[in-house]
């Protein structure tokens, strides 16, 4: 059945029973990228949940799914190649609502208005996101101006109110400079200003402190905290860098191969980890003053083509834990204990 065949965007009071403490779930979503060669399962089967005022880390090892699963929640999937093929994106509003973000046309107005309002995005490269044919002032405004009722007055105000908010010193002339007169920092805390400045209630940041150095990093790190306690939004924090989990999130996903294989608290993903994969992630960490011969544990071989068919578990010829049923049946995505779901024949 297609995305088209389905039922409407707006879903059955049924959905909403997790609305209270979910913001936002995705149920079995698969994306792909429909090429000449084959077909490419970016994203093949994601359940994963964010609640509301809580962080979520996304993880996992380059081209596992993680930016294209939340690119598909903001129906930013370039088609063609791309498509969102199956699965459900339910977004549970402050007023109740439930709606399928699956079921709404990229082009709608009713999507544009979920954009920035509701689910807003840091991308991983500000230099590429902002236009450098505008000041970075008019491009918030203009996002207020497209999603709220203010004059351009009052735009442009609240422009220079949000970057006094994410700490750029002298706002009302910084309004008025262009991208590339800012620095690496700058830009990001300028991309963090655009993106809340409709009061969202999802905030996606993908990579947020790539290519910053470990100071400005951190008060990246802090400003996000503050600006979630400061707007009641949820986050997802899309990221290599574990150590940035460890501080922010309240929940990890760690995704491979287009699938989450492991969910959990914070705690339970750093002290009780269940999945081989997710211990070699773990394992592959430098730690500052370490003494064994052995500092670090890299996870052997390579990440699977997303274009090939396998029959078992993704990461069977990669675990050093593999047994014959791993060859031949993928697990299933479970919960083994309270909150802490895994994908792994180990647990059953």
């Amino acid at each position: 059945m297609t995305l088209e065949q389905r039922a409407p965007a707006r879903v059955s009071a049924e959905a909403n029973r997790n609305a209270e403490d979910t913001i936002l779930e995705l149920k079995g979503l698969k994306t792909y990228f429909f090429l000449e060669r084959g077909i490419v399962k970016a994203v093949d089967g994601v359940d994963v949940s964010v609640g509301r005022r809580k962080t979520l880390g996304v993880v996992g090892e380059s081209g596992c799914g993680k930016s294209v699963t939340f690119r598909s929640v903001m129906r930013l999937i370039q088609s063609p190649p791309g498509r969102i093929v199956e699965g459900e994106i339910l977004l549970h509003r402050k007023d109740g609502d439930t709606v399928d973000i699956t079921q709404l046309d990229p082009r709608s107005r009713q999507l544009r208005d979920i954009r920035g309002a509701e689910i807003a995005m840091i991308f991983q490269e500000p230099m590429t996101s902002l236009n450098p044919l505008h000041p970075v002032g008019r491009q918030i405004s203009e996002s207020v101006l497209l999603h709220q009722s203010l004059s351009r007055q009052a735009a442009q105000e609240r422009a220079e109110e949000m970057l006094n908010r994410v700490h750029i010193a002298d706002p009302g002339r910084r309004i008025g400079e262009y991208p590339h007169q800012l620095s690496g920092g700058m830009r990001q805390r300028v991309m963090i200003a655009l993106a809340l400045s409709c009061n969202p209630s999802i905030l996606i940041a993908d990579e947020p402190t790539t290519a910053l150095d470990v100071t400005v990093q951190a008060q990246i790190l802090d400003l996000m905290r503050e600006l979630q306690d400061d707007f009641d939004s949820a986050i997802v924090l899309i990221t290599h860098n574990l150590g940035v989990v460890s501080q922010m999130a309240d929940h990890v996903a760690v995704m491979y191969l287009g699938r989450v294989v492991e969910y959990a608290p914070v705690y339970e993903i750093f002290h009780n980890p269940k999945h081989p994969y997710t211990i070699g992630l773990l394992n592959s960490v430098p730690v500052l003053g370490r003494k064994d011969e052995n500092r670090l544990v890299p996870i052997t071989g390579m990440v699977p083509s997303p274009m090939e068919e396998i029959q078992g578990c993704a990461f069977a010829d990669r675990c050093p834990e593999a047994m014959e049923i791993c060859w031949e049946q993928s697990p299933d995505f479970k919960e083994h204990e309270p909150g802490h779901s895994a994908a792994c024949w180990l647990h059953d």
